[in-house]
């Protein structure tokens, strides 16, 4: 039996439609890799690339923002280097009290640097080919600047 005939609604082309109340394009969402950046959204709807300058000022915001999480890494382990210091220069009663005070600001900063590399892998599934060179970049000249002492090995599976 022919069915070709059947649901000619779910065949037609909705590209060019808004999305219900948007007055403009929709997203171009790719699950592919491409270099297609024609209404490409980096996370927010509101960041659509819509010509070369935008693409432009996209991928040195996305490079910036790889940056920044490797100066993020670096602030926390100096963090870290230095909460050692003062646990082994602190008066015995007081190690107990620093290290638990500490713990807590280590577990914020840890929630912090794990949203800040998830954010990352988001940008990077744009599956994008210019945005995810962008994103090494970034993370290649963040660690250049910043990670004179941080180790090249990764602790986390996503960023």
């Amino acid at each position: 039996m022919d069915h070709s005939s059947h649901d000619h609604h779910h065949m037609m082309d909705h590209s060019s439609h808004a999305d219900h109340g948007d007055s403009g394009p929709m997203c171009n969402m790719n699950m592919l890799f491409t270099w297609d950046t024609t209404d490409l959204c980096v996370v927010f709807r509101q960041w659509r690339i819509t010509s070369t300058l935008s693409l432009a000022v996209s991928l040195v915001a996305v490079v910036a923002i790889c940056a920044g999480y490797e100066a993020l890494r670096e602030g926390i382990r100096r963090y870290e280097a230095e909460l050692s210091r003062r646990v082994d220069t602190a008066p015995r009663q007081n190690r107990e009290q620093i290290t638990r005070q500490a713990h807590v600001t280590k577990a914020v900063l840890y929630g912090i640097q794990n949203f800040y590399a998830f954010m990352i892998m988001l940008i990077f599934m744009t599956y994008n080919g210019w945005v995810m060179i962008a994103v090494s970049v970034g993370a290649g000249l963040g660690y250049l600047v910043f990670g004179g002492q941080t180790p090249v090995t990764k602790e986390t599976a996503c960023h």
